[in-house]
């Protein structure tokens, strides 16, 4: 097997997003990986909360929420004594994580298969059938 440049994990904070994370974990333990990237990709804020909130606001909550749900994630890669890289995106999943895998230069993006999309990712439909939709490199799920 070669070796990946980066792996991006796509993290949100739930169990299955830690089985994510340490699933790269073991890869970049076991010599396949040399990055770690972990993202977390927030819902855009519709058009109606910028009329009354200022885009610093609007920001400075799209990180916060990101680091809350990267927290997990980073507490694992710190364990195991691996560099993470962290990231907060928003917009729609698949198009973001995509978006990042090429602007890094990831090889690989790792995801869960369930997380936190409840009733709106069945309306909407499911964010892993987004991202691989989305993205030009091998995406793997995680269960």
């Amino acid at each position: 097997m070669h070796k990946i440049n980066a792996i991006l994990v796509a993290v949100d904070g739930s169990e299955t997003s830690d089985r994510a994370v340490q699933h790269a974990l073991d890869m970049i333990a076991t010599g396949c990986a040399a990055e770690l990237h972990l993202l977390n990709v927030q819902p855009s804020v519709g058009g109606a909360v910028s009329t009354f909130v200022s885009r610093e606001q609007i920001d400075s909550y799209h990180r916060e929420e990101g680091e809350k749900a990267l927290a997990s994630a980073v507490a694992m890669a710190q364990k195991d004594s691996v560099t993470a890289k962290t990231h907060v995106g928003v917009g729609r999943q698949g198009e973001i994580v995509a978006d990042f895998a090429r602007k890094l230069g990831a090889g690989l993006v790792v995801m869960g298969t369930r997380g936190h999309t409840g009733l709106t990712g069945v309306l909407l439909g499911s964010v892993a059938q987004d991202v691989i939709a989305h993205s030009q490199v091998p995406v793997t799920l995680v269960k």
